[in-house]
């Protein structure tokens, strides 16, 4: 449904968008690839300017890990390229992936990512998207609030340690306050191998199983 936000598991809505790279087709242009989109309210911000420049420090270590970034907000192309000119020339830091704009507002209109009750501006929304085009996770801050790029950056590295390995990963890895850096293995779905679960693995219980990687 058109502005109605998509949910986990939803496959991203096809789009053909303008950035400061040119036209794109999204989810084609990043196909076989993770990638996150993430909105900001507006170009020439103080907030949104801290948050380039924060993406765009840690934007090697998004590649490493197969992931791209694409910006968005309801300003047009014009405004994105001097904003981005501006953040180079002022704060010595060049942003090198592309900024969709959606001066119409219909690419946030089909992400449900308008501003309630702050005129047409998009809300902070980050959506990790995985090599299949589904969305996998959504983060929705407000306006006044700056991200937590090494959270997104964890969150695409949990992300691929529980596909690749069939894992859970605990709160605050790789710190977590009861198992560190270890994992979670998936509770047993019957009692035989609930049973087993305590002679395989560290437990604290038979449905709380971890180990290293």
């Amino acid at each position: 449904m058109e502005g109605k936000m998509p949910l986990l598991g939803d496959k991203f809505p096809e789009l053909e968008v303008q950035t400061t790279h040119g036209k794109m087709k999204l989810p084609g242009a990043f196909a076989g690839k993770w990638f996150i989109l993430f909105s900001h309210p507006a170009d020439f911000t103080p907030v949104c300017t801290t948050e380039f420049v924060a993406f765009q420090k840690r934007y090697e270590k998004f590649k490493e890990l197969g992931c791209e970034l694409i910006g968005l907000s309801i300003d047009q192309v014009f405004s994105h390229i001097k904003w981005v000119q501006w953040i180079k020339e002022a704060l010595d830091v060049e942003i090198k992936f592309p900024v969709i704009a959606d001066d119409t507002g219909k690419v946030a209109t089909a992400l449900g990512i308008i501003h309630p009750g702050k005129g047409t501006n998009t809300v902070r929304a980050v959506f990790v998207v995985d090599p299949e085009a589904r969305i996998r996770v959504i983060l929705y801050y407000p306006q006044e609030i700056g991200r937590n790029m090494d959270e997104i950056l964890r969150i695409v590295k949990v992300l691929q340690i529980s596909d690749s390995e069939g894992v859970a990963v605990p709160a605050n890895w790789p710190e977590n306050e009861l198992i560190g850096d270890e994992v979670i293995i998936p509770p047993a779905l019957d009692e035989e191998t609930a049973a087993k679960r305590t002679k395989e693995y560290d437990c604290f219980d038979w449905w709380f199983c971890h180990k290293k990687r």
